[in-house]
């Protein structure tokens, strides 16, 4: 038996209509290829589909059983037609974003939830677990976003800048340091450095200074939240290199004071990588847009 959509959406506005003619205005088709429809589907299943001279027309047995098929079967048709007509628009789809900056996640929540107001049926995922091989997991399609500070010529892939950001050194108020004006590479020699558990040439103090002064910390701990960061260094424990945007509020807090890397201070770039054929997407579009626009304000706060 060769069954189609359209035998279905016919047993089902027929029971509906409880007639041929009002069946036929709703498929928009006449009432005799309607009539030629059914024959041919009762000459396939070789039973009676409906019951003859009732009216209003009512099912068979064998007809009740197409029906409760096409009750299951159309409305998951519809809703698939729908998602699909949402993809073609940019209405929904998938934005599952990977992170190689470690620090970018007290700008990326917020950034997410403005996301959301608007795009509701994206379906949204953070995957930290891969940041260190997040750009192959971009070409695999494992993820769709990757926030990179180390910009790659890659076949396929667009890397939009978002915005630039500034490491800052952060120490306690009391601490020798606080009255530099500036900081610079041998100061570190003699400190304790508290940074994120990332290897180091994914940190900006050692890639865009230690290194290339040769220099190493006297010893370095590990420390997961930003949040606890700043805590351990304002008692005393050690020093941090954090973005400006990690450390806007210092300000409000005396125990800690904040200075440039080196008298001319060191500037970062943030880029959002996508694959090229998504970069225009609508809400890929929007994401990157917000990630241009909503960090910034966070830097310029307090």
């Amino acid at each position: 038996m060769h069954l189609e959509f359209r035998h279905l959406r016919t047993i089902k506005a027929i029971h509906e209509e409880g007639g041929l003619a009002r069946a036929a205005d709703r498929l928009h088709i006449t009432q005799s290829a309607l009539s030629h429809q059914i024959k041919g589907l009762e000459d396939q299943a070789g039973l009676d589909l409906f019951v003859r001279r009732s009216k209003p027309m009512k099912l068979s047995p064998a007809g009740l059983k197409l029906l409760r098929l096409a009750e299951e079967v159309l409305p998951r048709i519809a809703a698939l037609e729908d998602e699909f007509d949402n993809l073609r628009k940019g209405k929904s789809g998938r934005l599952h974003i990977a992170i190689e900056c470690h620090a970018c996640f007290d700008w990326l929540l917020p950034v997410l939830e403005a996301f959301r107001t608007g795009w509701a049926d994206i379906d949204v995922d953070i995957r930290p677990g891969l940041q260190f091989e997040a750009l192959p997991a971009l070409l695999r399609e494992e993820v769709d976003l990757v926030v990179s500070s180390d910009p790659e010529k890659i076949a396929g892939v667009d890397f939009t800048p978002l915005f630039d950001y500034e490491p800052v050194f952060v120490c306690a108020a009391d601490h020798p340091l606080a009255a530099k004006d500036w900081i610079e590479a041998e100061d570190f020699a003699d400190q304790t450095l508290i940074t994120y558990p990332v290897d180091r040439a994914r940190l900006d103090v050692f890639s865009q200074l230690l290194f290339a002064a040769g220099v190493e910390p006297k010893s370095i701990r590990q420390v997961e939240l930003s949040a606890v960061i700043l805590l351990l260094v304002a008692s005393g424990r050690g020093v941090a290199v954090l973005p400006d945007w990690v450390v806007r509020d210092t300000g409000r807090h005396p125990s800690l004071v904040t200075r440039r890397l080196t008298e001319g201070g060191i500037t970062r770039r943030l880029y959002g990588a996508t694959r090229a054929d998504d970069t225009a997407k609508p809400f890929m579009a929007q994401m990157l847009k917000l990630c241009r626009t909503e960090p910034p304000k966070l830097q310029r706060r307090g």
